[in-house]
């Protein structure tokens, strides 16, 4: 049996417009921060250690800013542009904690589209019930027709 070509690309560069979004969500669970602490070995107690968190401005454990941010990696590599972008570079502000149990909405929106060098500038955000947590800019390498 001849071997069949399965695209898995995503987006092509000439099919993206400025404006066009996409938006993963997930509820965090105690076991994606053990195993986001286990894999990262950031194992700050303000994650981990509700006694010593509950003595924090924050009055308990806070999920790991970066677990939030890699679901802003999940929207750009699974959806907008999706498979075959390379990500050149992210910008983040933390603006403020995400807790087990919260449902994390990432948005990436294209704000800007760079043709000579195939490129997307793009807005990106996670949500919690409507708050910003935080916010940044990515800029993508998207694959052209002809060059994938």
């Amino acid at each position: 049996m001849a071997e069949q070509y399965i695209d898995l690309n995503g987006y092509y560069f000439e099919d993206l417009k400025v404006g066009m979004q996409a938006v993963v969500s997930r509820t965090i669970t105690e076991t994606d921060l053990r195993n986001f602490s286990g894999v990262s070995g950031d194992t700050n107690p303000m994650h981990l250690n509700e006694e010593y968190a509950a003595r924090t401005p924050f009055g308990g454990c806070i999920v790991h800013g970066m677990l939030t941010a890699s679901l802003i990696s999940a929207v750009i590599g699974t959806k907008l542009p999706g498979p075959g972008c390379i990500y050149l570079s992210q910008t983040l502000k933390f603006m403020a904690p995400v807790r087990v149990g919260d449902t994390v909405y990432a948005v990436a929106t294209i704000r800007e589209l760079v043709p000579e060098k195939h490129r997307a500038i793009m807005t990106t955000q996670c949500l919690v019930k409507g708050v910003v947590v935080i916010d940044g800019e990515a800029l993508i390498k998207v694959p052209t027709r002809n060059s994938s």
